[in-house]
């Protein structure tokens, strides 16, 4: 999904990406797994290349574990992207997420795919590529198989970190797109209002999937953010 954003920001910058534990190419320990975990293993990614301070962007998951590594070590990060996001669930999205995970315990895979095609791609975009949306959903079919992903949507399912927000110190930029109703709106305000500085956009007429159904505008945003000087 980073593809075209990445080919864009290593045009300045030098760019790290990775498979999430249980993804990909990536192993998949014993369980259970925690948000710190995720966050240790990015730190021995970033001791691999030798990366001491970093902008970093997280999407999705990748936005829970960027918010635990910039409230956890700030002296390694100079901005923030926070991209299509939880904080602050209300009961009912907590158990709308539960139910998702309840689906893939059963192997339920299918339920989830259907309902996941309605948050993450406008109905125009879905018309006019079935071929990115399916490729997507192929993804999601071949990974929501393996134990490995079950673990990482526990730790999805359970993580919230609205009440520590307020820790985070770099600057910082909210991104989700107007029409996303898992990672919507109100969490972004919320993240916004609770982080220092941080500044908050809202994609007109997007959904979730950001990276796959407006990859120039992300790369835009994001190259502009991380190019400005901190303060």
């Amino acid at each position: 999904m980073w593809d075209p954003v990445s080919d864009v920001l290593r045009q300045r910058f030098r760019v790290i990406r990775y498979d999430l534990r249980g993804h990909g190419e990536s192993g998949s320990p014993e369980g259970p797994w925690t948000l710190g975990d995720f966050v240790a293993d990015l730190l021995e990614v970033l001791k691999r290349y030798d990366a001491s301070r970093i902008h970093l962007a997280g999407f999705s998951i990748g936005g829970l574990i960027a918010q635990r590594f910039a409230i956890d070590h700030p002296d390694k990060l100079e901005r923030l992207a926070i991209v299509s996001a939880v904080a602050g669930r209300t009961p009912e999205e907590k158990a709308k997420v539960a139910q998702r995970l309840e689906n893939i315990r059963e192997g339920h895979y299918e339920v989830n795919i259907e309902a996941s095609l309605e948050r993450w791609f406008s109905p125009d975009f879905r018309e006019k590529h079935p071929e990115l949306v399916e490729k997507r959903i192929a993804l999601l079919r071949n990974v929501g198989r393996q134990s490995g992903y079950l673990e990482a949507f526990k730790v999805f399912n359970t993580s919230d970190l609205a009440d520590e927000l307020h820790r985070i110190s770099a600057p910082t930029l909210v991104m989700t797109g107007e029409e996303d109703p898992g990672s919507n709106p109100r969490m972004a305000a919320l993240m916004h209002s609770q982080i220092p500085g941080s500044r908050m956009e809202i994609l007109p007429g997007l959904r979730h999937s950001l990276l796959v159904e407006a990859p120039g505008l992300m790369a835009e945003r994001l190259n502009g953010f991380f190019a400005e000087e901190s303060v």
